[in-house]
């Protein structure tokens, strides 16, 4: 047997880290085993569904780079036939017009409520005459379409994730709505006739479809097909143990991108998200997860999201980029934030900043205030470090420093060591200690105390030729 899979989500709202977890599981399991990742729209919703979430769901897949081999499939294209199928279910005796109300649905439900029993369909207009249907179609109801659910009946299936499930038909609230009254099929119907016709094998989805799986396997039966086999993965909740909302940060794939998030990161913390690898190994790319997924190292306890691990996860991603590389990632970024990439003295020195910047940032949004410094001018300075230029002896030091390095006859391109060289010269000369100099030239410098290495910056501003102005500002800043 061939192994077809599918993702199906439905174009209600942006890709949501739920859905994206799905697709990295559905995707490695279809990789391991040679099989086939098939994407369906399911936008049969036309009040909730629109072009704007399909066009962000397919941006999604695609940076997270989950390449799907046939589709996108759209729902909204397959109207006659899920028709068709109502029909068959119809001409069979499996299904029937049903004319209730919603306000006789309301107090059918208020009525079971108040006698403390879990709301259902009663089935009433399971066994109508012509001359009833006659009846309610004069007085201009609509019918939908319900599918007979006969009770009592156990609905058994072998979870590859969870193991064996029973369900009883008495809890399933009666016969469902599989079409609405304007003939659009509702979900479990066209999910049951989409993996017929497109010959899914596996069904991987989260465990909140779990209730819809016995409903699903009476329509394939129903409709002369045995299942597919069922995976639930457990929910991704927010740390406290509940449902992830947008308070916690992020929930859509595009939220995480701008965010700064490597896709290679995402889709590595994802594929952990309930699952863990033979070898133990945390870094691992898609591909290399594909020759080792199975659902038997797939975790039934809900997931919790895990902040700090994804920024580990993707720090360790950053320092595993080439500089060019880091550059083309960051640009975006730099973009963004207003610096003009091109009034750089080379590329080579774009590449340079990628490489300072690589060891202190977890996300790529984080470079932009890291490296402010390099690419503004002028020169803001925080509170702390104009304190520090302030300090008695520390603009002498500095205009020390701009005449030392005017002076200077320096390697072309300039240093990290022949400026470490001049420094050593200044404080020697200054009779300073050498820490609090570097810390005042860091001052001067950068505007801050804190940041990248300081002589590799002190090189990348010499290159772009804003070391001495920023030492000789010191003096207009303390007078």
């Amino acid at each position: 047997m061939s192994v077809r899979v599918r993702l199906a989500p439905s174009p209600t709202g942006n890709l949501h880290i739920g859905t994206a977890r799905t697709a990295v599981f559905n995707w490695l399991y279809a990789r391991r085993h040679g099989g086939q990742f098939i994407l369906r729209i399911e936008d049969t919703d036309r009040e909730r569904s629109s072009p704007r979430y399909t066009r962000n769901i397919l941006a999604g897949l695609a940076w997270l780079g989950l390449d799907w081999d046939e589709g996108p499939i759209y729902q909204s294209n397959r109207i006659a036939r899920y028709q068709a199928v109502v029909q068959q279910l119809l001409d069979q005796g499996l299904a029937y017009r049903c004319y209730v109300s919603e306000a006789e649905l309301e107090a059918m439900r208020a009525a079971q409520k108040a006698a403390g029993k879990a709301p259902r369909y009663d089935n009433r207009h399971r066994f109508l005459t012509e001359e009833q249907r006659r009846a309610y179609e004069a007085e201009g109801r609509q019918p939908v379409i319900r599918f007979k659910i006969e009770e009592p009946m156990e609905v058994s299936w072998v979870d590859l994730i969870r193991g064996p499930i029973t369900w009883n038909t008495q809890d399933l609230g009666g016969d469902m709505v599989i079409a609405r009254a304007d003939g659009y099929p509702l979900y479990n119907l066209a999910v049951v006739v989409d993996d017929i016709d497109m010959g899914i094998t596996h069904v991987i989805r989260g465990e909140d479809h779990i209730g819809n799986t016995p409903k699903q396997i009476l329509l394939y039966r129903a409709l002369g097909h045995e299942p597919p086999q069922f995976a639930h993965s457990p929910l991704i909740l927010n740390p406290e143990g509940k449902k992830l909302s947008k308070r916690d940060g992020a929930t859509s794939v595009t939220e995480f991108q701008q965010m700064g998030f490597l896709p290679e990161a995402l889709n590595n913390y994802l594929a952990l998200l309930s699952w863990f690898p033979p070898d133990g190994e945390e870094i691992f790319s898609l591909e290399k997860a594909a020759t080792m997924f199975d659902f038997d190292r797939v975790n039934r306890a809900a997931a919790r999201f895990d902040w700090d691990k994804l920024n580990w996860i993707n720090s360790q991603y950053i320092k595993q980029l080439s500089p060019a590389e880091l550059v083309e990632r960051l640009t975006p970024f730099w973009q963004a934030a207003g610096f003009d990439l091109g009034a750089v003295p080379d590329p080579t020195w774009l590449e340079d900043v990628a490489r300072l910047i690589a060891e202190g940032i977890d996300r790529l949004t984080e470079a932009p205030p890291l490296s402010r410094f390099l690419f503004q001018e002028p020169l803001s300075y925080s509170l702390p470090a104009l304190e520090q230029l302030r300090l008695p002896g520390v603009a002498e030091a500095m205009a020390a420093m701009a005449a030392t390095l005017a002076a200077a006859e320096l390697p072309q391109p300039v240093s990290a060591d022949s400026l470490k060289l001049l420094v050593e010269e200044v404080a020697k000369s200054q009779g300073m200690k050498k820490g609090l100099l570097l810390k005042s030239l860091r001052a001067a410098l950068t505007g801050e105390l804190q940041g990248p290495d300081l002589m590799a910056s002190f090189a990348l501003l010499q290159r772009r030729g804003w070391a001495l102005g920023r030492l000789e500002a010191v003096q207009r800043l303390v007078a």
